[in-house]
């Protein structure tokens, strides 16, 4: 049958606007992205079984675990919406996750421009980390691992200065102080020792008690937030490239699902056009 004049010719029926490439190239995405997600849980969840009831419930809000865990929840729901949306073409899943994405993206860049600006206050929440940290030090061996770590990085002893160790029960100052580390600092403090083959975990032994001019002598004295702070001034180009490594994939995913997005409802509009005019006598 003659179609009528002036009317548009339909698409054929095994056309599609939706791309098989922006299609399966989000989903991978997101499913690799899904995985490391699970991963980060199931470390998190592992290191927290792993520790003494009483030490966990001491040191909650420093514990490295919960900050994975919570990091690798939140991931594995917005991945997992990715996934499922752009396999499945649902546009609620895929403007969920290119909304929580950009609000992720955007909550990042207002984290570093309100931290450049206010760097004093910002120097005042670090500083209260690192003190709260110190306090736990003994409670919780992940974070004990990571202030060693941090202090043998950047060649440094406390938050200001070594003395700021005396918040530690186990390294105080204070006379009733029973312990064997009474006014010491951990080892990680101490200077290295060439060609040492045992490490003294006892070398910071009374450092405290010492002048900053005699406990140069054998521990780092200058503390962790001054050395920090020399460093993200030195490194930079390194912090802005890791920052755009991580902005990059995420603009990706909104960019993605934005056009997958517009790709499905284009779709949907020539399936509604051609069920129309498939019963028109003229078409």
């Amino acid at each position: 049958m003659a179609r009528r004049p002036g009317a548009p010719a339909a698409y054929r029926e095994e056309f599609s606007f939706v791309s098989p490439l922006v299609k399966y190239l989000l989903f991978f995405f997101n499913m690799l992205f899904w995985v490391i997600s699970m991963v980060m849980v199931a470390v998190g969840v592992y290191a927290r079984l792993m520790k003494h009831a009483e030490a966990a419930l001491a040191c909650l809000a420093v514990d490295p675990a919960i900050l994975l865990i919570v990091v690798g929840i939140l991931m594995f729901l917005l991945t997992f919406c990715g996934c499922i949306g752009s396999l499945r073409e649902n546009i609620c899943l895929l403007q969920t996750f290119s909304l929580c994405l950009t609000i992720v993206f955007l909550l990042q860049l207002a984290a570093g421009v309100l931290g450049f600006i206010f760097s004093d206050k910002a120097r005042g929440k670090v500083s209260e980390i690192i003190n709260n940290a110190i306090v736990h030090y003994r409670d919780d061996l992940d974070l004990q691992n990571l202030i060693d770590f941090g202090q043998k990085k950047f060649s440094c002893c406390g938050g200001n200065s070594y003395k700021d160790w005396s918040q530690n029960m186990y390294f105080n100052c204070s006379d009733d102080n029973p312990s064997r580390e009474r006014c010491s600092v951990p080892y990680s403090c101490c200077l290295p020792t060439p060609n040492q083959a045992v490490i003294n975990t006892m070398c910071g032994q009374g450092m405290q008690a010492l002048k900053y001019s005699e406990a140069s002598n054998v521990i780092y004295t200058n503390g962790c937030i001054d050395k920090l702070v020399n460093w993200i001034h030195s490194n930079l180009f390194l912090l802005g490239g890791v920052a755009l490594g991580l902005a990059i994939p995420q603009l990706v995913g909104i960019l993605l699902s934005q056009i997958l997005v517009n790709q499905i409802k284009d779709q949907i509009k020539l399936q509604l056009y051609n069920q129309q005019h498939r019963a028109d006598p003229w078409y």
